[in-house]
């Protein structure tokens, strides 16, 4: 996320605006999974040690659904920043190439500007 940012310091400044906010999203999301992991007991205490074999297996398989709705929740968290920074990236070299054609048409102008002055003075 703080590449993310660094990266944004050159957008534009509509696109950045839109890509904080994104940015901002992702991380109310990331801290609000940093706290669910935190909090989320695995039932890895000692407390497991007495139950019977069917509270063990069951205690398992919530564990073992805890845990897999976290992956989800953590692989579509890195999908959606993956996607956000192919975007950015798109969108670095967009701008890269839009700079690129106003350095053309910049010179173009110049050199038209030399011939009409060239012109004018040949008039």
């Amino acid at each position: 996320l703080r590449e993310m940012e660094e990266e944004l310091k050159y957008a534009p400044l509509p696109f950045r605006n839109q890509m904080m906010s994104k940015i901002r999203a992702y991380r109310r999301d990331l801290s609000m999974f940093q706290r669910e992991m935190r909090s989320t007991d695995l039932g890895l205490g000692r407390g497991n040690q007495g139950d019977t074999k069917y509270g063990i297996f069951a205690s398992e398989n919530e564990q073992s659904t805890n845990l897999q709705s976290q992956r989800v929740l953590l692989l579509q968290g890195t999908d959606s920043l993956n996607r956000a920074s192919e975007s950015i990236e798109r969108s670095h070299r967009i701008a890269a190439e839009t700079d690129q054609i106003g350095t053309d048409i910049i010179e173009e102008l110049g050199e038209q500007r030399e011939q009409l002055e060239r012109t004018k003075s040949r008039v």
